[in-house]
């Protein structure tokens, strides 16, 4: 299986669609605080509530669109052709479709890395096939490479055993092993690092198996959605806070230098199992920008069943909230990471508190929301995810990609209920530091012809 052609459409069309969603979203809001009749200081008071968060959408909306792919100038590409580029893989229970898929994308890329160096973490699946198979690819394509298989430990230590054998690596490259890089996706993700100040640069993750079932598809909705907005508002100040462990690039020495606070990181006296590419980018932050380039697309699969959806954002909840804490402890007070994170936890808050508030008072009351305040989250909802439509996939019929837009107010559900409730679930049990998925083989295999 080859990872589907990506292409991108015009941007602006998409950012000026977006702009009177927003204006709709700021009118309806304080239309609706109004129509509530719960601040005793009438429309004054309802302006003065909404104003900070229409700031923050306006602000955030002109950041995306400033947004651009990195480009190497001449003299930049002929020092990028001069990096020597290892790509780290742990192995724990993928499934060998994946595994197998993820390793012909990575020989066959644009620009082939180096070396490849995998580790199996103590599987319960037998790969001995796919690494002689790997073997042989590998050697005929040019690529040197390892394997290797260990006692269960962790990622973590998986990509430290496999670091060992990447000494003479420049940069290099995290991914996960169901992780299919689109053809040009390495030559992409290196593009950034012509500028000496950028340390890391997050790819774009998008779904592998979106038409799977519905879950897999509004996932990929919101998946796509919140990079083409959240971080690519952070990506020009330098300031992503999280490049996705499907395809993340460092300069050797972020990894090197940290290994052993990587290795050792523990929270309440416990091992943190989780949260690693948060922490990588949070080295490479403390030493300079951290970027997304939307243009290095990896394909990944997404939980198909609820329950590993679930346990799977409840350790990215558990791992944020622990990431928070390490950022407002570490991070400049003026950077700009720390400033967003600030940001993001002040939405949260006044979103759960807004939530929770307004149903208790209409509960009470009996009587039902204003429509005005039901129309904001939608409004914003489809104008944030309209930058899913930027995307082109050659597998995806542009019918298809947009009755998935379409689909926005089931996300938006989904979102404000099920994993808001997890969300602070996880922030409240963050002592849990365990995994949680894929304990006994795989959880998502790739369906075949």
């Amino acid at each position: 299986m080859s990872a589907p052609v990506v292409a991108r459409r015009p941007r602006a069309l998409v950012v000026a669609a977006a702009l009177p969603l927003l204006v709709v979203a700021c009118w309806a809001a304080v239309r609706g605080l109004e129509a509530t009749s719960l601040f005793s200081g009438g429309p004054t008071a309802s302006v003065w509530l909404w104003a900070p968060v229409a700031a923050l959408l306006a602000g955030q909306t002109v950041l995306y669109a400033c947004e651009r792919p990195h480009r190497a100038d001449a003299l930049g590409q002929q020092a990028l052709d001069r990096l020597r580029v290892a790509v780290l893989m742990p192995v724990y229970n993928e499934d060998p479709a994946y595994l197998r898929a993820a390793l012909t994308a990575l020989a066959a890329q644009t620009r082939r890395p180096e070396a490849v160096h995998l580790v199996d973490d103590g599987s319960d699946v037998d790969y001995t096939e796919i690494q002689d198979w790997w073997t042989r690819h590998a050697h005929e394509t040019g690529v040197h490479t390892s394997w290797q298989r260990t006692p269960n430990q962790g990622k973590r230590r998986a990509q430290a055993t496999a670091l060992e054998h990447a000494d003479q690596a420049d940069i290099i490259i995290t991914v996960d092993s169901d992780a299919m890089l689109a053809v040009n996706a390495l030559d992409e993700v290196l593009q950034p690092f012509a500028d000496p100040r950028v340390q890391g640069a997050a790819g774009l993750v998008v779904a592998a198996n979106h038409r799977a079932t519905w879950l897999t598809r509004l996932t990929d909705l919101y998946f796509v959605a919140n990079q083409l907005v959240d971080r690519s508002a952070l990506s020009p100040l330098g300031a992503v806070m999280v490049a996705p462990g499907s395809l993340a690039a460092y300069r050797a020495p972020i990894l090197r230098d940290h290994l052993p606070t990587y290795l050792g990181e523990k929270f309440l006296g416990r091992p943190v199992q989780f949260s690693d590419d948060s922490l990588l980018t949070l080295f490479a932050l403390l030493k300079g920008r951290v970027v997304q380039q939307p243009t290095a697309v990896v394909f990944t699969a997404m939980p198909e069943r609820t329950g590993h959806h679930l346990r799977q954002y409840l350790r990215w909840m558990r791992g944020s909230t622990i990431r928070s804490l390490w950022r407002a402890r570490h991070l400049p007070l003026t950077h700009p990471a720390y400033l967003a994170q600030l940001l993001r936890w002040f939405l949260q808050l006044l979103c759960t508190g807004a939530l929770v508030w307004l149903a208790a008072v209409h509960l009470r009351h009996g009587t039902a929301p204003s429509p005005w305040l039901l129309t904001v989250p939608l409004a914003i909802g489809y104008a944030q995810a309209l930058r899913y439509l930027t995307l082109r996939r050659s597998d995806e019929t542009p019918a298809h990609q947009a009755v998935t837009w379409l689909l926005t107010p089931l996300a938006l559900a989904w979102g404000w209920t099920v994993l808001r409730a997890v969300r602070w679930y996880g922030t409240l049990t963050c002592g849990r530091t365990r995994w949680g998925t894929r304990t006994t083989g795989p959880e998502v295999t790739l369906a075949t012809p």
